[in-house]
């Protein structure tokens, strides 16, 4: 059979290096454990480059090592191999006792489901229409639909392929730019890494400690951030190059009308509402039936009828104030403590010089009787004379019709803007809503708005804190279910499939973390992650550089290694590192999670442009699809930078949920 001169080449290489590193070990006598761990480390590095599976690399790799360092010292070569494998069996057993990791499953298995069921060429057609007038209409539509379908999947190939084949020929047909094309879809597909419900978010949770609830707060703003940045970047080029990004004619933007809206003498650009109306009232009818009339009006005052159930809500929540009532009992005379005494006394008069109270006072001595009657006397009566009237309805029963424990008050003004800013935006609504828009409006009610209730139940329901992220991953694969149902695409064949490519990528993320559990268990046993530790801190660093050091490193590691490889293999040594230089682990982790984005982006292991070109047609070249990139890797750099200079984009909304 013959072997590939690439194979030859990597088995050469690896030999080379192993050859060097064994030469390197055995002529410098100074070299400590901690340096076989950072010895081991390159050879991981170089392991997985040459396409060594991860997982079993990383458990082959730590069990080597483990064994090593456990056999440096006075074990035996049975006792190493016994603690090696008891090491090994408590990290897998750890790992897999992690509930965090029992969301990751239910997460993906929903994201099958929602991609089986054709949702996003229903969604994409439904948004290049709707942003027709825009300039570079398509590569905004292409934008959009990446940025909705990532929040409800969060499978990063599922989406470029899906763009690939729906909306890469349509903007390839219509004369954009092959590298302009390409990098909107491969960077707009790539946002399921940083939107939650992100599978990245859920592993550096589990590794970093990390709540993923905090995660997923943190992580949303970021990602609108990013996807505004790609939108506004797609215009502007739009704008200054409109060769690349061609105006859609007025036939491409033409949407057809139902039959019976054209029998009651509906146009494209005629008013909807108005003439809805008028048709019920039986000017304009046609003979076409009233519920299918009360159906379409119906959809038009759908907004209207939203819009006014939350103003309602808003503004009970905006005037009701819920005050804990609190009742007390009067304590027993000496009851209290030592420490509550002591406060009480610092803020009243101070004991005078030499007098003390009398020995045995406190020792249990007898008073006489009556004594305590007097003295209870003595105290109830001041309390009784400084007494105030209540006013009405302060004390006792509640007045009728008032809620217990809760008091009015006036709306803010925050609330009455919002308010009329909202019911402006409703009647530029409704005096723009032609016909043409009301057939838009309801391709979105039949793509976008089904997508964004099964993101609302998903991620408001962890984000509010009313369900935990498994709890909320079950009902996120239960609403993949009523999708796919609802469309018609709950075949068997898609059930079969879709649990097969769960199981297939829940097993290679838990064998990760299995053999990342193992591996920094070798790494600690040989002092590695001390001497990192000790080497980071004699270079005497401020925070701002650190944090430049370690996202420059992780920006070089995206390129030749996947995100999985850098958060399994490296996080487990920034991690400790953080409490030294006053670093949020939750804020590093959005720095970490915005800069893993160049990992799918950055050549030569860019995983999106493979995606891409596996349905891309023949003409267009894997340089070209590179070369779209590239900007885009760029506006990456810049999210990092904006979020470092205003932690409160990624800051902000935890901090209000969870103080």
């Amino acid at each position: 059979m013959k072997i590939r001169k690439e194979l030859w080449f990597g088995f050469s290489l690896m030999g080379l290096i192993i050859a060097a590193a064994l030469t390197m070990v055995f002529s410098v006598e100074t070299m400590t454990n901690g340096h076989y761990g950072l010895l081991m480390l390159s050879l991981v590095v170089v392991a997985i480059m040459l396409g060594f599976p991860t997982a079993f690399t990383l458990m082959g790799m730590g069990m080597m090592f483990a064994f090593f360092a456990y056999h440096s010292g006075d074990q035996t070569a049975a006792g190493a191999m016994q603690q090696t494998l008891d090491l090994m069996v408590q990290r897998a057993f750890s790992v897999m006792g992690n509930d965090v990791l029992i969301s990751i499953p239910l997460f993906v298995f929903m994201g099958y489901l929602v991609e089986r069921a054709n949702l996003i060429e229903k969604l994409f057609h439904s948004l290049h229409l709707s942003l027709a007038r825009l300039p570079g209409s398509l590569g905004v539509a292409t934008l959009v639909t990446c940025a909705v379908f990532a929040t409800a999947t969060g499978i990063v190939g599922a989406v470029v392929t899906l763009m690939g084949l729906l909306a890469f020929p349509q903007m390839l047909k219509n004369g954009y730019d092959v590298r302009l094309s390409a990098g909107a879809i491969t960077a707009g597909g790539c946002l399921g890494i940083l939107i939650p419900p992100s599978v990245l978010l859920i592993v550096y949770g589990a590794t970093a400690g990390v709540s993923v609830v905090q995660l997923y707060a943190g992580a949303f703003f970021p990602g609108l951030m990013l996807a505004g940045l790609y939108i506004s970047y797609f215009i502007i080029m739009a704008k200054i190059k409109p060769a690349w990004a061609p105006a859609l004619t007025a036939e491409q933007r033409m949407v057809p009308l139902p039959p019976q809206l054209k029998a009651i003498g509906a146009t494209s650009d005629g008013w909807a509402l108005g003439s809805l109306i008028k048709a019920l009232k039986g000017r304009n009818n046609q003979g076409v039936s009233t519920k299918y009339l009360l159906g379409q009006l119906a959809i038009v005052l759908a907004p209207a009828v939203l819009f006014a159930a939350v103003s309602y809500a808003s503004y009970l929540n905006a005037t009701t104030v819920v005050v804990e009532e609190t009742y007390t009992e009067l304590q027993a005379m000496g009851s209290g403590s030592n420490a509550d005494a002591g406060s009480e006394d610092e803020g009243g008069l101070a004991e005078p010089e030499g007098v003390s109270e009398p020995e045995g006072a406190d020792e249990g001595v007898a008073l006489p009787p009556g004594a305590e009657t007097d003295k209870a006397e003595e105290v109830a009566a001041p309390a009784a004379a400084d007494a105030v009237a209540l006013p009405p309805g302060a004390g006792g029963a509640p007045a009728e019709g008032a809620t217990p424990g809760a008091t009015t008050k006036p709306a803010s003004t925050g609330f009455w803007i919002g308010f009329g800013v909202g019911a402006l935006a409703l009647a530029v609504f409704y005096g723009i809503l032609s016909y043409a828009r009301l057939e838009v409006f309801k391709m979105l009610l039949s793509s976008f708005f089904p997508l964004l209730v099964l993101i609302l139940a998903v991620l408001g329901s962890i984000v509010f804190g009313l369900a935990t992220p498994t709890e909320a991953a079950a009902v996120g694969a239960f609403g993949g279910f009523i999708l796919a149902a609802a469309y018609r695409q709950l075949t068997f064949n898609v059930v079969k499939e879709s649990v097969f490519l769960t199981a297939k990528t829940s097993a290679m993320v838990c064998w990760l973390f299995v053999g990342s559990a193992i591996f920094s268990a070798a790494f600690a046993l040989l002092g590695g992650q001390e001497l990192v530790e000790r080497w980071v801190l004699s270079m005497n660093l401020s925070k701002t550089e650190f944090l430049i050091m370690s996202q420059v490193l992780i920006f070089i590691l995206g390129w030749p290694l996947e995100w999985t490889e850098i958060i399994v293999i490296f996080m487990p040594i920034f991690i400790p590192l953080l409490d030294n230089f006053g670093v949020d682990p939750l804020f590093f982790g959005l720095l970490v999670a915005l800069n893993l984005q160049t990992a799918f982006l950055s050549p030569p292991v860019a995983m999106s442009a493979f995606y891409l070109k596996g349905v891309a047609p023949k003409h267009v070249t894997l340089n070209q699809i590179f070369a779209g990139m590239l900007p885009f890797m760029g506006i990456q750099i810049v999210a990092i930078v904006l979020l470092y200079m205003f932690p409160g984009i990624g800051l902000w909304l935890p901090e209000v949920l969870y103080k």
